[in-house]
C-alpha cells in the first residue's frame, strides 16, 4: 500500500468514527493529523508525517523511508542525530524544513493530539535509545548494484513522491510531478560538466540541505546504504 493510500485510509477511518457519533480521542485526532497534510497550514504542502515515517515496530531505525520509525519515539533521549532533545523540536524541524509550515504552538490542540498519538506508539518497555543519523557529507559515486534490488528500493523510498519510475504516473503526492529518471534530462544544462547520476546522489544524500533547495528530505546512511543507492541507480539506468 502506498503512503498516499495509507494516509487517506487513516484519515477516512477517523472521519468515519466521528460520523458514527463517537468522539475522537486525543491519540486518534493525532493519528488523523499525522496522516494528513493539514498539520501544516500551507496550501502548498503536499506532505503528511506518514509519507516519511512508519509507526510500527521493526528491525533497525528505518524502513527505507527517509524518516525514522516512530514506534517508541517518545522514549528516545535525542532526535535527528542528536540535534534535538525533544519530540517538539524534532517535529518542528519537519514542519519547517519539509512541510512549509511553522513550529507547533505548544498550547494548541494539534500539538497535544499529535503528542498523545506519539505516546500511544511508545510501549512501557521501549528501549529509550537514540538512533544514529549519519549524514554523508562528501558526495561521491557509488558502485552500481542489482537492478531488481533497486526496483525494491525505489518502491519503498521514492515512489510515494516521484510516482512510477520512468513515467511519474500513478500515485505521486507532489503537486508538480518530478519523474525519475526523467528529471535528469535537464541536469546537463543545469549542472554542466557533472554526471547526472552524481546530481541524483547529491539529492539523495543532502535533500534540501547543503544549498540544494527544494523540499526533499535527505537519506542518512542508515536510511539508505550505498549498496541500496547503487542498486537504485542501476534500476534507473543512471
Amino acid at each position: 500500500m502506498s503512503a498516499a493510500i495509507a494516509r487517506a485510509a487513516a484519515a477516512a477511518a477517523c472521519l468515519l468514527a466521528a460520523a458514527c457519533g463517537g468522539e475522537i480521542s486525543g491519540a486518534e485526532r493525532g493519528e488523523e493529523l499525522f496522516s494528513s497534510p493539514s498539520l501544516s497550514p500551507s496550501e502548498l504542502n503536499p506532505l503528511a508525517c506518514a509519507d516519511c515515517h512508519e509507526t510500527g515496530p521493526g528491525d533497525g531505525p528505518t524502513s527505507g523511508l527517509p524518516g525514522y520509525r516512530l514506534h517508541g519515539a517518545a522514549a528516545r533521549p535525542r532526535y535527528w542525530g542528536g540535534d534535538h532533545a525533544t519530540l517538539r523540536g524534532a517535529t518542528d524541524a519537519c514542519l519547517v524544513f519539509f512541510m512549509k509550515g511553522e513550529p507547533l504552538d505548544p498550547e494548541a490542540e494539534e500539538f497535544h493530539a499529535l503528542y498523545e498519538f506519539l505516546l500511544s506508539l511508545t510501549p512501557d518497555d521501549a528501549p529509550g535509545e537514540a538512533y544514529p543519523f549519519t549524514v554523508v557529507e562528501n558526495v561521491a559515486d557509488v558502485p552500481r548494484g542489482d537492478a531488481a534490488r533497486g526496483a525494491e528500493v525505489y518502491e519503498r523510498a521514492c515512489r510515494g513522491c516521484h510516482g512510477e519510475a520512468f513515467t511519474g504516473g500513478d500515485g505521486s503526492i507532489l503537486r508538480t510531478p518530478v519523474p525519475l529518471p526523467g528529471v535528469t534530462e535537464t541536469y546537463p544544462a543545469e549542472f554542466p560538466g557533472v554526471d547526472p547520476s552524481l546530481v541524483v546522489i547529491e539529492k539523495v544524500r543532502h535533500g534540501r540541505f547543503f544549498g540544494i533547495g527544494g523540499e526533499m528530505p535527505l537519506f542518512s546512511a542508515e536510511a539508505m546504504s550505498d549498496e541500496d543507492l547503487g542498486a537504485l541507480l542501476s534500476y534507473l539506468e543512471l
